[in-house]
């Protein structure tokens, strides 16, 4: 062969090679992201006046950085929770009250973050505020982190009462020296909603809904959240005082994986 030719054949080899990055690149980028059901909504398009704070899309939660799934702070919900929340805000309105949501419909890509996280045992920075008295290595054995969650099928939300008017929600500094989440309120991180005894997401007993060791205004308070969603359709999760589900559920047995956006949401407007 010669010179010429080979020289030829690798061109030739080389703009084949080329156009078949080009093409799987070009594959990769026409993949839709996943979409979500027609019965799922903002929670701001059913009840603009419901407080969101959604601490996944921020790095002040238990694993220290945003979230895998979440790419705008906005809670979506199936429609039936969404009009049970609004249904709930009217009444705590009227008793000078608001709810404010801190996590709602949960992709299932956000579920294995906190699973790669928990089995990174070196990583723990974040223990000081959120579960101080748990060894990293019970928290799967103590259910605080599953493989699975019933966020991941649109009806369940993580959410506290806020006394209105409401004070500006308290901005986290990443790396600031960390409070134990069941520290009295007054020490603990400032949160803008009613003191329930514990932060949101304490991995502690003290944060199981009736645990006997909460009592007088931190008790009611969270009798008050507990009595008014349950009666309209929701159940809660009786190991954490924030969690709760709404019953019966449109997707019982799927767990989603659309990102956390409007964008996930407008084929159907």
């Amino acid at each position: 062969m010669t010179r010429l030719s080979r020289a030829v054949r690798g061109v030739v080899t080389a703009v084949a090679a080329l156009l078949t990055v080009t093409t799987a690149s070009a594959t990769a980028r026409a993949t839709p992201a996943p979409k979500a059901p027609e019965d799922f909504v903002a929670l701001s398009s059913v009840d603009p006046t419901i407080i969101q704070e959604i601490r996944y899309f921020t790095p002040h939660n238990f694993v220290g950085e945003r979230i895998d799934g979440y790419q705008q702070p906005i809670c979506i919900l199936t429609r039936p929770a969404a009009q049970a929340l609004h249904r709930a805000q009217k009444e705590l309105l009227a008793r000078g009250y608001s709810l404010k949501v801190y996590d709602c419909y949960r992709p299932q890509r956000a579920v294995d973050h906190f699973v790669r996280w928990a089995r990174d045992l070196d990583d723990q920075s974040m223990k000081g505020e959120f579960y101080p008295h748990v060894d990293k290595t019970r928290l799967f054995d103590d259910g605080y982190i599953a493989a699975k969650s019933g966020h991941s099928r649109g009806s369940t939300t993580d959410l506290t009462i806020v006394r209105l008017p409401a004070r500006p929600t308290h901005p986290y500094v990443p790396g600031q020296p960390p409070v134990p989440c069941y520290a009295p309120e007054g020490e603990r991180f400032p949160d803008n909603s009613v003191d329930m005894g514990t932060g949101f997401d304490c991995f502690d007993t003290l944060a199981h809904t009736l645990d006997p060791r909460i009592h007088g205004r931190q008790r009611a308070s969270r009798l008050l959240l507990k009595n008014t969603l349950e009666h309209l359709g929701f159940v809660n999760l009786a190991e954490e005082w924030w969690h709760y589900t709404f019953k019966p559920e449109p997707h019982p047995d799927t767990y989603f994986d659309f990102p956390v956006s409007c964008k996930s949401l407008t084929a159907r407007r």
